[in-house]
């Protein structure tokens, strides 16, 4: 059997059921034989085993579990929400726990150096769950450089203001420019005779434009139902991704669920696969 996200959306779409029941997302009994790897606590919690052959279905990706007790998109911490990842940045070193997982699943983990990101996503409100797996540029419509970048001026220019202080348009390019690498803020930071350590944090927030649960927002996306959210830029890509569920999805099934595209405020359109609870 292929492994890639379209699977793996079939093995929940197989136990959708349960979303309504388990207490925490990552108590979902997820079909082991599709994942790589497992994580608790780091980027990312699963991802999907890789395929030999590539023609259609690559495998590979990295997924996010959010889960929240209300229709807001829990915080993203420490790592910036995106569209891909390159590999080699996630694994460290010859003894990571993610790389042995890899390795043992059989994967060639450095033959896909990108991997599309994705982010499992549930809220519950007032009785009703909804579940989207969402690619992640639905969250990612500027880069998380520029993203940085823009926060960090904005920060100085607001600084500089109520200090009633100036400095130069190229000076602050040129700080903002130097910590717009979020790298730049995971390092420990040791200062001399301090008895800590500093280590700043990145937590991203989700605003209206890209909260998928937010009924004001997104009334497409409904109560009580699971959720295949594609990229759909053209009509090329929709005819690709239109492909690839049928591969995976029988006729017969597809005419049970609703299929039908998103329009992003921010990001173009997506293509939504939604099936009830």
């Amino acid at each position: 059997m292929p492994y890639s996200i379209f699977h793996f959306f079939r093995s929940l779409a197989d136990n959708r059921g349960k979303f309504r029941t388990v207490r925490r997302l990552d108590s979902f009994p997820f079909v082991r034989r599709l994942l790589s790897c497992r994580n608790k606590g780091i980027f990312p919690d699963l991802a999907i085993r890789l395929n030999g052959e590539r023609s259609i279905f690559t495998g590979g990706e990295l997924i996010e579990l959010k889960d929240s007790a209300s229709y807001t998109v829990a915080s993203f911490n420490s790592t910036i929400p995106s569209r891909s990842k390159v590999i080699a940045d996630i694994i460290a070193g010859e003894a990571s726990s993610m790389r042995v997982q890899m390795e043992r699943a059989g994967d060639d983990i450095f033959s896909l150096p990108e991997r599309a990101v994705y982010y499992l996503v549930r809220g519950r409100k007032g009785g009703h769950t909804k579940m989207c797996l969402v690619y992640g540029s639905f969250f990612e419509t500027v880069s998380a450089e520029e993203l940085i970048s823009q926060s960090f001026s904005q920060a100085l220019r607001e600084r500089l203001h109520e200090s009633g202080k100036t400095i130069s348009r190229e000076m602050q390019e040129m700080v903002t420019s130097l910590l717009s690498e979020q790298e730049t803020f995971s390092r420990v930071r040791d200062v001399k005779k301090a008895s800590v350590k500093l280590r700043f944090r990145i937590m991203t927030e989700v605003k209206a434009e890209g909260n998928i649960l937010n009924p004001n927002t997104y009334p497409e996306i409904r109560d009580d139902t699971l959720n295949l959210v594609l990229s759909c830029h053209d009509d090329t890509e929709e005819q690709e991704q239109r492909r690839k569920l049928a591969l995976v999805f029988p006729n017969d099934e597809l005419s049970k669920c609703r299929l039908f595209k998103l329009k992003h405020p921010l990001n173009g359109h997506f293509l939504v696969l939604q099936m009830s609870l």
